[in-house]
């Protein structure tokens, strides 16, 4: 069935740049189509130096909102009217709502990895988790967690010229949510296997493993790894990083990044219009690409 475009279709828009590979409008225009909803979505190509004019487009016409990517998703944050708690705690944002001309910013990265874990039968609310980077879909996937009842999380990142920033950062999030956080050097294997030992999750949200470096990992023992845990890499290019190959061999659960992907589209589509997106639609596109 076509799509017909009438007097009022209303508009939704993708700012970031580069962003013609990207697979979000055939994700969400079929969503649109396939519960009937007189909405686009289209994607356009700009940078932080016309996000202002891009946003005041929302407003000015009339549109359900937008998602962003990079580099816009902290530019955008002091433009909007009001920011969700997640956004917050975050300091960025890839999704903005449109109620009569208010502008909400969301941060979706986080919900949609935490149902993504639904999908492998995990649980971790209430627990400890371990997760490799601190980095912005790290620290989505960290606030998520934590305003979701996580316990304690065990955060590792090379110690870099930022630690100390990220380590504030942290503090902050932990202070805000009572979930105890608490930052590591990548380097301290000892740390990370009994952090590891005591976790349900292991989650690498890091771009150690993509393409071409497929053989790389955050990971160097993977020993660590027991049939007890479950494993997530927000990688989704391989399908099957380094990391998700020698936990699968030792019998834990895995999943890679293509389930955070769908789940935050769809997390963004039901605050523009209300309703679920059809997952069971969505989802063949999302693998096919």
């Amino acid at each position: 069935m076509t799509k017909e475009i009438t007097g009022h279709t209303r508009l939704v828009g993708l700012f970031a740049t580069p962003i013609r590979h990207s697979v979000s409008p055939m994700i969400q225009n079929a969503g649109f189509q396939a519960l009937g909803i007189d909405a686009v979505y289209l994607a356009f190509d700009l940078g932080t130096d016309r996000i202002e004019r891009a946003i005041d487009s929302i407003r000015n016409l009339e549109m359900l909102g937008a998602n962003l990517s990079m580099p816009n998703k902290i530019a955008a944050v002091p433009l909007m009217d009001d920011l969700s708690d997640a956004a917050k705690l975050v300091g960025a944002i890839n999704t903005i709502v449109n109620q009569d001309g208010k502008l909400t910013g969301h941060i979706t990265d986080g919900i949609g990895f935490m149902r993504s874990l639904k999908d492998i039968d995990v649980d971790i609310i209430g627990k400890k988790m371990t997760i490799t980077g601190a980095g912005g879909a790290a620290t989505a996937i960290i606030v998520q967690a934590a305003l979701d009842g996580v316990k304690e999380i065990a955060v590792y990142n090379i110690k870099d010229e930022f630690f100390e920033r990220i380590q504030a950062t942290l503090q902050t999030i932990a202070e805000s949510t009572g979930c105890k956080i608490v930052l590591n050097d990548l380097a301290d294997e000892a740390a990370l296997a009994k952090d590891v030992a005591e976790s349900v999750l292991l989650t690498n949200a890091t771009g150690v493993g993509m393409k071409p470096n497929t053989e790389a990992s955050t990971i160097k023992n993977f020993d660590i790894i027991t049939k007890e845990l479950a494993v997530v890499d927000i990688i989704y290019t391989p399908r099957e990083t380094k990391l998700l190959k020698e936990a699968k061999v030792r019998g834990a659960k895995t999943s890679n990044g293509l389930g955070m992907l769908l789940y935050q589209g769809a997390a963004a589509f039901e605050l523009w219009t209300g309703q679920a997106m059809p997952i069971d639609v969505v989802k063949p596109i999302i693998e096919k690409n």
